[in-house]
C-alpha cells in the first residue's frame, strides 16, 4: 500500500492519500459528479474523484490545487468590530482576490478539472457578476471558451471587469431581472450548445472550491475561530466551509447572514426544501438569490448552521464604516458578515470571530443609494407629504416653525395649484440625529399644515428609496 502526503503551511495539515485504491478511481464515498463525470483530479502521481456532496479531503485537494491560482488574501484583525463586540475579531478581505471576491474558487476548480473533450465546446455559467469573474478569469487562464448570463441589475462595473478579466475569451449576454433568470438561459445554452455548465453554486466542486476559504482561514490564524460569520446567497461558500469545518474542527459556531430581502437559505430551511421566493430585493445583488441549490441546502440543513438576515439598509450603514473608518471598498454582500455581526450575531468578549469580506465590486454610482438607504436605516431619513397654503412666506415658516435646528430638507418637490388653497409638496428631511424624530412630528401636529407621514412599507416609500 502506497501513501502520499501534503503538508500546509503554518497549519501543518497533513492529507493522506490511500494512493493504491485512487489510482483506481475508487472513492471513500459513493456517487458521481456532474460535469465531467468520472473524471478525476490530479495531484502529481495522485488521483482523486469527487462525489456528489464533496468531503473534507476533497477541499483540501482543492486547497492544493489553487494555491498559485488565487491569492492568499489577508486575515486582519478588525479594531473597529473587536471594540464594538468585545471580541477578537478578524476580517478574511477576500475583496483582495485578483477578481475582488472568493467566487475565482468555485470557479476555476469546476474548469480545471474538465475533461479534454470540454474545451472544444466551452463553457457556459450565470451570474450576478462574481462569478462570472472567476469564470472569466479561469477561462483565460486555462484556454477555455466561455459565455456568461448576467441579470440587467448586474452593475456596468462588473460587466466591464468580466470582459477585462477574459481578455477575449468570454462573451457576456444580459437578460432577466434576477440570477435566477440568467440561471434558466444558461440552463438552456447549455443544452442546446453541448457546453459544459459551471455553476456559481450548486455543483460539489464549486462547493469543495469555496470551501478552501475555511483551510486558508484555520492555516492562517493558526487555530480554529470560535465563530466563522459567511455571507450567503446560494449557499456555496457556507456550504463548502460547513462541510470542512464539521469535519476537521467540529465546535466552529458557523453563522451564515442573508440579506433580508433575499433570505432564501432560511426558507428552504423551513419549508424543509428549496422553494422560489415570489418577490426578492435585487440590492444585495452578490447575495439575491431566489432559490438556493438543492446539494447547498442538504449540506447546511445536515450542519445545523445558523442563520440570520440583515436588513438592506444596515448593510449600507456598514458598507459606509468599512469606507469611512477601515479604508476597505465593500460591495453590499461584502458587508453582510460584518453587518450581521454586528446586528444579529452575539458573540462572547474575548471569543475569536471571523468575517468574510467576500468582495469589492462596487460600482461607484450606487453611493448615492447607499447613503440613502443608510440614513433612513439610521432612523435620519424620512418623507412626508405636506400640503402648503398657497401664500407668501408658507415655505419660510415651515423652515423656521416646524424643521429643527440640525434638520435639512434634502427632497423638495412642489406643484403648484391656482384653483387651490393649498399646494402638494413632497418632501424628505434629513435629522441630525435619529432621536430629533419626536420633536418634528410634534410641531409638525402643531402647524397649520397638513401633513402625512410615508411609512417605510409603503410601494412608494420604496419607490422613493
Amino acid at each position: 500500500m502506497a501513501w502520499g502526503g501534503i503538508r500546509l503551511r503554518g497549519l501543518r495539515l497533513v492529507i493522506w492519500y490511500d494512493v493504491l485504491a485512487l489510482a483506481h478511481g475508487e472513492s471513500s464515498h459513493p456517487g458521481t459528479r456532474g460535469p465531467g463525470d468520472g473524471v478525476g483530479l490530479t495531484l502529481g502521481a495522485v488521483t482523486s474523484t469527487l462525489t456528489a456532496r464533496p468531503s473534507a479531503v476533497d477541499i483540501e485537494a482543492a486547497f492544493v490545487r489553487l494555491r498559485g491560482v488565487v491569492t492568499e488574501t489577508p486575515l486582519r484583525r478588525s479594531v473597529r468590530l473587536s471594540e464594538a463586540t468585545g471580541a477578537q475579531v478578524w476580517v478574511k478581505r477576500e475583496d483582495l482576490q485578483p477578481v475582488r471576491s472568493y467566487k475565482l474558487r468555485g470557479a476555476y476548480n469546476v474548469i480545471a478539472q474538465l475533461p479534454d473533450a470540454a474545451r472544444e465546446r466551452g463553457v457556459v455559467c450565470a451570474s450576478a457578476g462574481n462569478h462570472a469573474q472567476g469564470f472569466a478569469y479561469a477561462c483565460a487562464r486555462l484556454g477555455y471558451e466561455g459565455r456568461v448570463y448576467v441579470p440587467r441589475t448586474t452593475p456596468r462595473q462588473k460587466r466591464e471587469r468580466i470582459l477585462a478579466l477574459g481578455e477575449g475569451h468570454v462573451q457576456i449576454i444580459v437578460g432577466g431581472d434576477t440570477y435566477d433568470d440568467a440561471a434558466a438561459s444558461s440552463v438552456e445554452d447549455a443544452e442546446r450548445t453541448g457546453a459544459t455548465p459551471v455553476p456559481a453554486f450548486n455543483h460539489p466542486d464549486t462547493i469543495a472550491g469555496q470551501g478552501t476559504l475555511a483551510v486558508e482561514i484555520v492555516d492562517q490564524l493558526g487555530h480554529a475561530p470560535d465563530v466563522l460569520v459567511l455571507p450567503v446567497g446560494g449557499g456555496g461558500m457556507l456550504a463548502g466551509c460547513a462541510t470542512w469545518l464539521r469535519s476537521r474542527h467540529p465546535g466552529v459556531r458557523l453563522v451564515g447572514a442573508e440579506p433580508a430581502g433575499a433570505a432564501s437559505m432560511a426558507a428552504a430551511l423551513t419549508a424543509g426544501e428549496p422553494l422560489d421566493l415570489d418577490d426578492i430585493e435585487t440590492f444585495v445583488d452578490g447575495a439575491a438569490v431566489r432559490r438556493v441549490g438543492e446539494l447547498t441546502f442538504e449540506i447546511a440543513r445536515d450542519s445545523g448552521v445558523e442563520l440570520v438576515a440583515v436588513d438592506e439598509g444596515r448593510i449600507c450603514t456598514e458598507i459606509l464604516d468599512l469606507y469611512q473608518v477601515d479604508g476597505v471598498i465593500a460591495e453590499p454582500a461584502g458587508a453582510l458578515s460584518s453587518a450581521a455581526l454586528l446586528d444579529k450575531v452575539s458573540v462572547t468578549p474575548g471569543q475569536e470571530v471571523v468575517v468574510v469580506l467576500s468582495g469589492g465590486n462596487n460600482d461607484v454610482s450606487r453611493y448615492a443609494e447607499i447613503v440613502e438607504r443608510s440614513l433612513v436605516n439610521l432612523g435620519r431619513k424620512h418623507y412626508f407629504l405636506v400640503n402648503f397654503p398657497q401664500e407668501p412666506g408658507a415655505l419660510r415658516r415651515f423652515v423656521d416653525e416646524v424643521l429643527g435646528p440640525d434638520d435639512d430638507i434634502a427632497l423638495f418637490e412642489y406643484v403648484k395649484r391656482s384653483n387651490r388653497e393649498t399646494g402638494p409638496a413632497l418632501v424628505g428631511i434629513e435629522l441630525g440625529r435619529k432621536e430629533d424624530l419626536e420633536g418634528l412630528l410634534l410641531r409638525m401636529d402643531e402647524s397649520n399644515m397638513v401633513v402625512e407621514r410615508i411609512p417605510a412599507d409603503s410601494p412608494f416609500y420604496r419607490f422613493l428609496v
